[in-house]
């Protein structure tokens, strides 16, 4: 492994990146709406307008009955009002599925330009008659998808945080974010499914001839993700903290295993055949 060669493809890649605003514009306007306006929005509402809609005490009520028996049941159920557990449950079980989409889809959006790029741009040959190997190679090209994709999303979290943490404070009167399960979302499963979503998209990248082929196949890796993005969002589907950690650990075998397979088929000819 050449560390070296390694990451001057991904600053490579990442300066293309950063060289085009309108790349930059569709990589900030969804994190943006999800992580500052939506959650400013919610909470406002809640907080200060008369509550009407059962939709959300049905909500509630289905968080509970997945936290049964636990501590963080219990602990909901003791908050003083509806408004107080809506805004709890929303924040701390509900929003988090909105992290694995904001990486996820900026990550699709890099890693489809991956190979794809290089390929429209007809500086393929160059990489594949350089002193690189297929493997570093790959992993250069992961290394550049992540990076934006990672600090994008952290920085959302950090903004999401700063208002949620400054619209509850004085209603709760202690910090309600984040709890256990935000922590190892973010620092255990975002990277993760991120990885992986990358692994993928590049992978479909290095084999179809152009863009709009590579986008159809990687699309399809967002529909999983989506499914649990419903899930979380109705409340159908609590997760826990240790499911959680195991899910973490499920995506990190899969990352390796995919690896090992988007570099064992993939060599120096089936990549300058896929150019041609």
């Amino acid at each position: 492994m050449n560390k070296r060669l390694i990451w001057l493809i991904a600053t490579k890649d990442i300066k293309a990146i950063t060289s085009s605003v309108q790349v930059w514009l569709g990589l900030i306007l969804l994190p943006v709406i999800f992580s500052v306006i939506i959650p400013l929005a919610f909470i406002l509402v809640i907080k200060y307008l008369p509550l009407s809609s059962p939709e959300f005490t049905d909500l509630v009520d289905k968080v509970l009955k997945g936290l049964q028996e636990t501590k963080a049941g219990e602990f909901i159920s003791s908050l003083p009002s509806m408004k107080h557990q809506i805004i709890y449950v929303v924040i701390n079980y509900m929003f988090g599925s909105i992290f694995l989409l904001i990486p996820c889809l900026n990550a699709m959006m890099i890693a489809l330009h991956s190979f794809v790029g290089e390929k429209e741009r007809r500086t393929m040959e160059t990489l594949l008659f350089s002193p690189i190997t297929v493997k570093d190679l790959f992993l250069g090209k992961v290394l550049s998808a992540f990076i934006p994709a990672i600090g994008i999303t952290l920085l959302s979290f950090v903004l999401f945080g700063i208002i949620t943490i400054s619209l509850t404070f004085d209603m709760f009167g202690f910090l309600i974010f984040p709890n256990a399960n935000w922590l190892i979302l973010i620092l255990w499963v975002v990277p993760m499914i991120t990885i992986l979503t990358i692994l993928v998209n590049v992978f479909v990248s290095a084999r179809a001839k152009g863009f709009q082929e590579a986008q159809q196949l990687g699309g399809l890796l967002i529909l999983p993700i989506m499914g649990l993005f419903v899930g979380q969002a109705t409340g159908f589907l609590v997760m826990k903290p240790a499911v959680l950690s195991l899910i973490g650990l499920v995506l990190l075998i899969l990352n390796l295993v995919l690896l090992k397979i988007m570099t064992k088929y993939n060599d120096r000819n089936t990549l300058f055949e896929q150019q041609i």
